[in-house]
């Protein structure tokens, strides 16, 4: 969905209390969350380009769909009525515009306006941005009270691909599934898909309707699950009950049984991981288990794929697609030379091997003229940043709907703006209370783009309010509730 951007003139307000950084799901979220808790507040989102929908813009390859049930991944105050649970690409993008329109928010959506730099200036308590426009060539500079980063956690200029040898000579096209050309025809082609995440599960078999036939290869598998597109328990709740309610009780019996499953495969990894092959092997009866479908760490310590449908073991049990567990020795003129020495042949190849991470959507953000290293700093309640004033970051669960972290942080903040007006504060930071609390990766998850960007991502602590957790029902005690005065968040006045 498109809309004009404000006009930047004279007689545009260039300062606001808040300042949103991207409009895809979590800058709507947060922008509703603001004009609803908190009507006062001026703001406006900068989005850097020029459509919103953040990754459901950006991502148009074949298949393209959510990873999540659409009733937790959507918004829980525009709830999703679509017939498919597992919805397309298209429709989660136009869902997003439709959201921002209802409530007015596209009218508050500057696009083409991308963040360079954020710059607290402590004795004025405010932000200082330096916004970089599109077709312009200087900056332009705007300025907010608080700061609220939904720009992402990857790089949306590039995904992530590995140096293969030999890729001079392959006489085929490589892609990357980030940046799929509108005008590629697969039709009739040979094609190969490197990977085994969620991006590669879904290419295989929207792929394979029209290719030749398909392979999907690994260097290791994942575990991948079948779901129905159309969850039958929601479409009988909403013929029995009021679409509001019918929503709700889908909502919370999905959030209810995701944090089963996941506390589940915790405590009883051995025991979730049989359920998991059986399901496989009920699709697959007459397949290879070991070493195409049986990975070799527990049920998440990686994202679970889903399967809507079962589409790939569709795909595979027609002879469409087929799986090859091995490494890459290089690539040939005529495709892909295995460790085994198999030659996999292949007019196209699709790198689908992972994401680039990158946070604050690259913007610089400094602290008194100090740039902030937010791989040495630590996260308070999964959002805020040891000393780092009036700024949240959005990130949402990994065994989870991206939006249910999102939509609690936004209430979270919106907490923290009407505490601070209550009291008269205008500056909250979090701070360590001393040295003991040890820095620890982000996220205890093994996939390649977490192992990749620990680098880049900030740490945790061992205990609340400096732990991370991965458990909806956890936070929302301690995000709508818990204290916000808790002596972890520092408040003050005039900088």
């Amino acid at each position: 969905m498109e809309t004009p951007s404000p006009p930047l003139n004279s007689s545009s307000p260039q300062s606001f209390d808040v300042v949103i950084v991207g409009a895809g799901i979590s800058g709507i979220d947060a922008a509703y969350r603001l004009q609803t808790k908190c009507p006062a507040k001026s703001y406006t989102v900068l989005e850097a380009r020029g459509v919103l929908g953040g990754t459901w813009d950006l991502f148009r390859y074949p298949g393209v769909r959510s990873d999540s049930d659409m009733h937790t991944l959507g918004f829980p105050f525009y709830p999703w009525h679509g017939k498919e649970s597992i919805a397309n690409g298209d429709a989660i993008r136009s869902y997003i515009g439709d959201t921002a329109q209802h409530f007015g928010i596209d009218r508050r959506i500057r696009f083409g306006h991308r963040l360079l730099r954020a710059s607290w200036v402590g004795a004025e308590a405010r932000w200082n941005l330096h916004v970089q426009v599109t077709g312009s060539e200087l900056p332009v500079r705007l300025s907010c009270r608080f700061l609220l980063m939904c720009s992402g956690y990857y790089d949306y200029a590039h995904g992530y691909s590995p140096e293969f040898p030999g890729t001079a000579v392959f006489g085929g096209q490589l892609l990357h599934p980030q940046a799929w050309p509108d005008t590629l025809n697969y039709a009739g082609k040979r094609i190969v898909v490197i990977g085994s995440g969620a991006t590669a599960v879904t290419l295989v078999p929207a792929l394979a309707a029209k290719a030749a036939h398909v392979t999907l290869l690994q260097r290791s598998p994942t575990y991948v699950v079948t779901r129905a597109a159309r969850d039958p328990i929601a479409l009988w709740l909403y013929r029995r009950f009021p679409a509001q309610l019918a929503s709700k009780l889908t909502r919370w019996k999905n959030i209810l049984y995701a944090s089963f499953t996941f506390y589940l495969a915790r405590r009883r990894p051995s025991l979730m991981k049989r359920i998991l092959l059986k399901g496989v092997r009920r699709e697959l009866p007459d397949y290879e288990m070991d070493p195409h479908f049986t990975p070799r760490y527990n049920p998440w310590d990686q994202r679970i794929c889903l399967v809507p449908d079962g589409d790939l073991f569709a795909a595979i049990r027609t002879g469409k697609a087929t799986v090859v567990t091995d490494a890459i020795d290089s690539f040939v003129e005529s495709g892909i030379r295995l460790r085994s020495g198999e030659i996999l042949p292949a007019d196209i190849v699709v790198s689908a091997t992972g994401l680039v991470v990158k946070i604050m959507g690259g913007a610089e953000i400094l602290v008194d003229g100090i740039p902030v290293q937010f791989n040495e700093k630590l996260v308070y309640k999964g959002s805020m940043f040891n000393g780092v004033p009036n700024l949240a970051m959005f990130f949402g669960y990994t065994n989870a709907s991206w939006t249910l972290r999102c939509d609690l942080t936004a209430r979270f903040v919106c907490r923290v703006l009407r505490h601070m007006d209550r009291e008269g504060w205008t500056v909250c930071t979090p701070e360590l209370p001393d040295s003991s609390v040890v820095p620890e990766p982000l996220l205890d998850f093994s996939s390649g783009y977490v192992t990749r960007g620990n680098a880049v991502l900030p740490r945790r602590g061992q205990k609340p309010p400096w732990r991370v957790k991965q458990n909806y029902l956890l936070d929302l005690a301690a995000f709508a509730v818990g204290s916000i005065d808790d002596g972890t968040l520092k408040f003050r006045r005039n900088g």
